[in-house]
């Protein structure tokens, strides 16, 4: 796909999110804003996926666990942007009886969905147990997964990394959005990460770094992750992202984890993103 049709579509995404949140005043639309790009390109080029008919098992399909389930809004929008379900289904976002909920569940049977996330930590676990059930079926497809850098602050991250070198889980790409921000501040304030590449090298992972707002770069990095399948590593991706990206009064900022714009804010918002593919 053209970079300029994939940026189109994720300044729609953009809108959708911002408006989801605004609409019933809950949310998270910093982290989504910014891993946009990022799942804008796993759904609409990088992924070998179908959203109709959806079955739980995914076989022969690349699969995608989000593991930082609190940014539901920016999967909820890809997701009904690439016709797992109606778009115009966003607008119950966090309500009452909805499909759409605050942290995704799979209760409800939404279609995209094969995995609850919302406490911090547990998608990796799943999203190796994945990869090697594809493995045992003989199944050539490819697991992806996204984490929050504050997530890597979760032991259970670190053991499934040791489990995953250790079993040479190498059809998985795991990426991280490194945007330097969790709810109480910068990460590096709340608990330092440290040197993340030297720390996913030491525990046996092949580390790639990627501008997750580059469109061109993303399609280089993830080419190139994918051309390292099967080598007896499993890879990970350091994704340098901005908290709030599209939205300039959003960016950079912890504040926007999980605060929705009000009504003035929202105008402010939309009139700074491109309307391509029609709101919902």
């Amino acid at each position: 796909m053209e970079i300029v049709k994939l940026e189109g579509i994720a300044s729609q995404v953009r809108r959708d999110i911002v408006r989801m949140v605004s609409d019933v005043n809950s949310g998270h639309p910093g982290g989504s804003l910014g891993c946009t790009d990022f799942l804008t390109f796993l759904y609409f080029e990088a992924m070998n996926h179908s959203a109709s008919p959806f079955s739980m098992d995914g076989k022969n399909e690349d699969l995608f666990f989000l593991s930082n389930g609190h940014i539901s809004p920016v999967w909820y929008s890809v997701l009904a942007r690439s016709g797992y379900f109606p778009v115009a289904e966003l607008g119950t976002f966090r309500k009452l009886s909805s499909r759409l909920q605050g942290h995704p569940s799979t209760d409800k049977k939404l279609p995209g969905i094969r995995m609850a996330s919302g406490s911090l930590g547990q998608g990796l676990s799943n999203a190796l147990g994945a990869a090697q059930t594809k493995k045992l079926n003989n199944d050539p497809s490819t697991i992806f997964t996204l984490h929050g850098d504050g997530e890597l602050q979760e032991g259970q991250i670190w053991e499934a990394a040791m489990y995953g070198a250790a079993n040479k889980v190498d059809n998985i790409i795991a990426t991280i959005d490194f945007n330097g921000r969790q709810i109480d501040g910068d990460v590096e304030n709340v608990l330092s990460l440290g040197n993340l590449e030297a720390k996913w090298e030491a525990f046996g992972w092949e580390v790639l770094s990627m501008n997750g707002h580059d469109f061109k770069n993303i399609r280089e990095i993830m080419t190139l992750a994918k051309s390292r399948l099967g080598k007896g590593k499993p890879i990970v991706i350091i994704m340098k992202t901005e908290m709030g990206q599209g939205v300039d009064f959003m960016v950079g900022s912890h504040k926007w984890h999980g605060i929705a714009p009000n009504a003035e804010q929202l105008e402010d918002a939309l009139k700074q993103l491109e309307e391509t593919l029609g709101d919902y």
